[in-house]
C-alpha cells in the first residue's frame, strides 16, 4: 500500500510539473502577441484554466501529504506542496505582468497603424510577426513534446500501481490458500494422534481379554484334571 501512495505521489508531483511548463509556455505566447485583442483573450483563457488544474492538483499533493503516516514524509511533501504553491504565485505575476505589457503593445500598434501608413512599414511589421510566430511555435512545440513525454511516464506510472495492485491481489490470495493448507494439516495431525491413541488403547483391551481368557482356562483345567487342589 506504501508503494501504491509513492507512485500516485509521483504522479501528481509529474502533472504539476507539466502543467506548471503549460503556464509558461502560454506566458511567453503573451509576451509575444502582436494582436489582435481576441488571440490575447485566447491565450488569458488558457492560462486561467491551466492555473485552475494546477491550484487542484497542488490541493491534492497537500491531502496525500497530510495522509503519510511518517512525519518526516509529511514534512517533505508539505515542503514541497509550498515550493509548488510559490511557483504558481510567480507564474500568476508573470502572467499579469506579460498581460499588461502585451495590451499596451497592442494598443500602440493600433495607433501606430491609424497614425502611420506605407507598404513598408506594413511589411515590416508582418515580417516581424511570422518571425515571432515561428519562435512561439518552436518554444510551444518543445514544451509540447516534454509535456508528452510526462503524460507518457504518467501512463507507465499508471500501469506500475495496477501492477502492483495485481500482486497485492495475488500475495493475499495465495496468504488465503497457505492459511487453508495449515488449518487441513493441523486437522490432520490431530486425527493421526487420535487413532494413534485409538490403536494402543485396543491393543490394550485385546491384551487383557486374551490374558482374562487364559486364566480362565487355565483355572478350568485346573478344577478339572485337579480338583484336589
Amino acid at each position: 500500500m506504501a508503494a501504491s501512495q509513492d507512485v500516485h505521489v509521483r504522479i501528481c508531483s509529474q502533472e504539476i510539473i507539466k502543467y506548471d511548463l503549460e503556464i509558461k509556455a502560454l506566458i511567453q505566447d503573451i509576451r509575444e502577441c502582436t494582436g489582435p485583442h481576441s488571440e490575447l483573450t485566447e491565450l488569458n483563457s488558457n492560462v486561467k484554466d491551466k492555473i485552475n488544474q494546477l491550484r487542484m492538483r497542488i490541493q491534492d499533493l497537500e491531502q496525500m501529504a497530510k495522509e503519510q503516516d511518517k512525519e518526516s514524509d509529511k514534512l517533505a511533501l508539505l515542503n514541497e506542496m509550498e515550493r509548488h504553491r510559490k511557483q504558481m504565485l510567480s507564474n500568476q505575476t508573470a502572467w499579469r505582468k506579460a498581460n499588461l505589457s502585451c495590451k499596451l503593445a497592442i494598443d500602440n500598434s493600433e495607433k501606430d497603424d491609424l497614425l502611420q501608413g506605407g507598404d513598408s512599414s506594413a511589411r515590416q511589421r508582418k515580417t516581424t510577426k511570422q518571425s515571432l510566430a515561428q519562435t512561439s511555435s518552436a518554444i510551444t512545440e518543445s514544451l509540447m513534446s516534454i509535456s508528452r513525454m510526462m503524460s507518457q511516464q504518467v501512463h507507465q506510472s499508471e500501469e506500475t500501481v495496477a501492477t502492483l495492485a495485481t500482486s497485492s491481489r495475488t500475495v493475499l490470495e495465495t496468504n488465503e490458500e497457505f492459511k487453508a493448507m495449515t488449518g487441513t494439516i493441523q486437522l490432520g495431525r490431530k486425527l493421526i494422534t487420535k487413532y494413534n491413541r485409538r490403536e494402543f488403547t485396543d491393543k490394550l483391551l485385546i491384551f487383557l481379554a486374551l490374558a482374562l481368557f487364559l486364566a480362565t482356562v487355565v483355572y478350568i483345567l485346573k478344577k478339572r484334571l485337579f480338583p484336589f487342589l
